[in-house]
């Protein structure tokens, strides 16, 4: 769910709003985007496996602390959120906390046609192994339209930029699933450190987020 825009071995897959050219540049054929975008994801998963565990633990803790302290997740009644796999900065600690304070949390479950259902989590004992390494929630499913109740979206990705493009891993989940949040809804990306570069390529289909998350800087506002 994350193809939805994940780690190493799963599928993790913007709010609405278009990525497209910069005025007066020829548009990119789609064969050249999937290239960059590939040698993207192998740079940014790289970097990834070269974090410690420590580091890994660190970077998880620091960003669940960001999102529980940010007013935009004091004020959500709904949080749709996802259980990270692989080399993800970790969410698990961030879904339980969110729960036990009293907040409705939506975690993805990925259908075979690569949209992303949705279900209520209810503590770590309703998570259970999914397709492509996923983890997911055991609940009953509630339909891909139960993202539109959320208050805030949290959103797994490899990097994004500073206006709002975001690198997933390619199998258009949750491009998807956010062309259905509305307007005035923060999606937040959870990145490490260096993940908000300067320039990722997008297509006319990529939904762009609104902030990102990072360990050391807390939680930033994309144009």
């Amino acid at each position: 769910m994350h193809g939805m825009g994940g780690d190493d071995e799963s599928a993790h897959g913007g709010p609405a709003g278009q990525a497209g050219q910069p005025a007066g540049l020829a548009p990119e054929l789609p064969s050249e985007l999937a290239a960059r975008k590939a040698d993207l994801r192998l740079r940014v998963l790289g970097a990834r496996r070269r974090l410690s565990p420590a580091e890994r633990a660190l970077a998880g803790r620091q960003l669940r602390d960001a999102i529980l302290e940010a007013p935009q997740t004091q004020m959500a009644g709904t949080v749709a959120a996802y259980v990270s796999v692989g080399s993800e900065p970790d969410t698990r600690a961030l879904i339980f906390a969110l729960w036990k304070r009293g907040t409705y949390v939506l975690l993805p479950l990925l259908r075979p046609d690569q949209d992303l259902d949705w279900a209520s989590y209810e503590g770590p004992d309703s998570l259970v192994d999914g397709q492509r390494g996923l983890v997911e929630p055991s609940e009953p499913p509630r339909g891909v339209a139960a993202i539109t109740s959320a208050d805030l979206v949290l959103v797994p990705a490899l990097a994004a930029d500073r206006v709002g493009n975001r690198l997933g891993r390619g199998g258009g989940s949750y491009d998807r699933a956010l062309a259905r949040v509305g307007v005035a809804v923060p999606t937040i990306a959870l990145l490490y450190d260096e993940e908000l570069l300067e320039d990722i390529p997008a297509g006319p289909h990529d939904q762009r987020i609104r902030a990102v998350a990072q360990p050391a800087e807390g939680i930033i506002r994309l144009a």
